[in-house]
């Protein structure tokens, strides 16, 4: 029974891992098709487009994939995806920001409001949650790409407001309006990126106790299993 339970656990960790990268392929294709659809096709003429494939090769897509979800862009003409922004609050009151990308309105919304609904929190209006953040143009680079005092002599002189190193990545920080403006900058020393998003930095973190982290990461979890669902913001620490 021992080793039935241990292969029983591998195959649902081994499950859910493949649906996790499954899902985030499937929002990676969908901003990739958009993309393409509102610019050229060609990822030389669309930073927007270019910054999306580059996501997905960080992500390990395959390149059938990422060809396949541009020539959808022509196949799809009359779906029309927007970004919507909703704004609420979590578990112990965080301050919870979504970015969906969405061809039904209606459903997303329906979908987002339960989701914050069932983990004891709710929907506000815009603004009610957003101003505790601030937007940033956010460049995320692997550290094996370049060391320390050059990524920050690059960042500086392409424009950026600041460089901070993880322990995994640079993260270069600009204004939002810039972020396209450094990056191009960027690429001419630098060819692979993890991201480029404009994000929603909290001004100030909530610490949670054990009960209410646990919370937090089934709610953030649920949300991020949408499909509608790009990107999740929170002041929770």
């Amino acid at each position: 029974m021992a080793g039935h339970s241990h292969w029983a656990g591998i195959k649902h960790k081994k499950g859910k891992i493949d649906k996790q990268r499954s899902a985030i392929f499937s929002k990676l294709s969908r901003e990739i098709t958009v993309a393409a659809k509102l610019g050229d096709k060609n990822p030389d003429m669309n930073s927007r487009l270019r910054s999306a494939i580059q996501a997905a090769r960080s992500a390990n897509m395959p390149k059938e994939n990422i060809e396949r979800a541009i020539d959808k862009s022509s196949i799809s003409a009359d779906s029309n995806f927007e970004n919507i922004r909703y704004e609420g609050f979590g578990p112990a009151k965080t301050a919870v920001v979504v970015i969906t990308l969405t061809d039904n309105k209606n459903r997303t919304a329906s979908n987002i409001r339960t989701i914050f609904q069932k983990h004891g929190g709710g929907l506000g209006t815009q603004g009610s949650a957003s101003h505790n953040f601030s937007q940033k143009g956010i460049i995320k680079i692997n550290k094996q790409e370049m060391d320390e005092e050059k990524i920050f002599s690059l960042a500086t002189d392409a424009g950026a407001s600041d460089c901070i190193f993880h322990k995994d990545f640079y993260e270069v920080q600009t204004n939002k309006d810039e972020i396209y403006d450094v990056k191009n900058k960027m690429e001419k020393e630098i060819s692979n990126f993890i991201s480029t998003e404009i994000e929603w930095v909290p001004l100030t973190k909530i610490n949670l106790n054990k009960d209410d982290k646990e919370k937090m990461i089934k709610f953030l979890e649920i949300l991020e299993e949408d499909d509608d669902v790009q990107n999740i913001f929170t002041n929770a620490e």
